[in-house]
């Protein structure tokens, strides 16, 4: 059983075993479940995943009304062919924001850590499927790579807004994401490490302020950064590059981070955007003024 991300990639480099490989012979020891029990587990959640993207480019609407319809917006856009980051890169911005319009509409989406930060890792499905045409294996794959980092964040720091900021939340989707693309395109398990390294120091500090208390602003367009972010440092990793603070000791920092962050960043929708002027109005308009 691994506990640490270092334990992880010695695992597989010691097995010469893909990281997603370590994953599933945890399951297995852990649950006393067999391997195909796992797999069409993963493949209901990935179809879970694939019908969010779908329902959301459509076009959606939260009941509140603060968000929807701008995954539509961005895809409207691309295909007019005038987009400054291209198709590739957006195909991922677009998945990630459909995801979480879907989550605000009270749609079904898959908690990947959490519903705030669902979209992230369907986004990056969503842009090695129609870039490389990645298989439904490659894809399933992929969340159990995802999977595997996240046990050890879930288990040594935290997924929760509420107790270590938005950092918890989008920082650990984006860096489970990048460390799951590296697996899928070739890269090793030192290099997903780096990619889950450099993935997480860009998002530290990231705070949780949800405006009127709704998992919608800022959140939807933070899962769009997110996967950004996780295909910046995964593209970097498989560069070549290293993190020069290693995995455990970047999520180590998350967590005494998130220790140290006021309580009016974590969720309370007491602090930061919830709490300008806007902010106040949505929520008084929402809410009431109780």
């Amino acid at each position: 059983m691994f506990k640490s991300l270092e334990d992880l990639i010695s695992q597989a480099q010691r097995g010469n075993k893909k990281i997603y490989e370590v994953m599933i012979e945890q399951e297995i020891e852990l649950n006393g479940t067999t391997r195909e029990q796992i797999l069409n587990r993963m493949g209901r959640n990935l179809d879970v995943m694939l019908c969010a993207i779908d329902d959301g480019i459509q076009g959606v609407k939260s009941k509140s009304g603060l968000t929807g319809g701008d995954a539509k917006k961005l895809q409207d856009y691309v295909n007019s062919g005038n987009s400054i980051s291209g198709e590739d890169f957006l195909n991922g911005v677009i998945a990630a924001i459909a995801t979480n319009e879907v989550n605000a509409s009270l749609g079904i989406i898959c908690a990947t850590p959490t519903a705030g930060s669902a979209g992230v890792l369907p986004g990056c499905i969503h842009v090695l499927k129609k870039k490389f045409n990645i298989s439904y294996e490659q894809q399933v794959n992929m969340l159990l790579t995802a999977g595997a980092f996240g046990f050890v964040v879930a288990n040594n720091a935290s997924v929760s807004g509420a107790e270590g900021g938005c950092q918890a939340e989008i920082g650990s989707a984006s860096a489970m994401a990048a460390a799951a693309i590296v697996e899928t395109m070739g890269g090793t398990p030192e290099m997903a490490g780096h990619s889950f390294a450099i993935a997480l120091k860009n998002l530290l500090g990231l705070v949780c302020d949800p405006v009127a208390g709704l998992v919608e602003v800022p959140c939807v367009k933070r899962n769009a950064a997110g996967t950004s972010i996780a295909i910046m440092a995964a593209d970097m990793a498989l560069s070549g590059i290293k993190s020069k603070i290693p995995a455990d000791e970047v999520l180590d920092a998350m967590y005494r981070i998130g220790q140290e962050m006021s309580p009016t960043l974590k969720e309370t929708a007491k602090g930061g955007l919830a709490v300008t002027k806007t902010g106040e109005n949505y929520r008084s308009i929402l809410l009431g003024n109780g």
